[in-house]
């Protein structure tokens, strides 16, 4: 099974793909997607569609995996601009026909390190040590969309990726056309 982890943000989206057999998990691949701050919002968002639709075309991943969204009430708007990132992000998954997941990020820091308010640090730790890294990522982005890769593939061990497969897009597509 294929993973890939996406943490999305305007500026730096991080990613990670992992593969998992035989109760084994191996880095395929781990980057960023970086945006420029000069640019206007549609360009940013369309260098972000394109580069991790790439990504997802080049590694034929078998599902997605997203963090849930948290907003704080302090930062409203922090969660308008993470949501259009994650809106692509989610189009990706659709438009890949690949399963979709998300999670908390608790429910990830528990899978991970095995409490729920585990620090960045630990988690750093903990991804590297898992999947064999000799250095930690530069990007913290980098370890949370490996971070949300690793976590899935301990939640979902004996089920695999349970999401939409390519059938069901077909089903979906043809109930929609004959409701208009």
């Amino acid at each position: 099974m294929r993973i890939i982890g996406i943490d999305p943000a305007l500026s730096i989206t991080g990613y990670g793909v992992i593969e998992q057999a035989n109760n084994a998990l191996r880095l395929i691949e781990a980057g960023i997607v970086k945006t420029n701050s000069d640019y206007p919002l549609p360009q940013r968002l369309e260098t972000i569609y394109k580069e991790v639709f790439r990504i997802v075309k080049q590694f034929s991943p078998d599902c997605l995996v997203l963090e849930k969204i948290y907003v704080h009430y302090r930062h409203p708007t922090t969660a308008y601009i993470l949501g259009e990132a994650r809106g692509i992000i989610c189009l990706i998954s659709q438009r890949a026909q690949i399963g979709f997941f998300e999670y908390s990020a608790t429910r990830i820091k528990k899978a991970i390190v095995g409490k729920g308010l585990a620090s960045k640090e630990q988690i750093q730790r903990m991804v590297a040590v898992t999947l064999g890294m000799p250095l930690l990522p530069k990007h913290k982005d980098v370890t949370d969309a490996l971070a949300l890769a690793i976590a899935h593939s301990y939640i979902t061990r004996a089920k695999g990726c349970s999401g939409l497969r390519k059938s069901n897009f077909r089903k979906i597509s043809a109930r929609k056309r004959s409701l208009f």
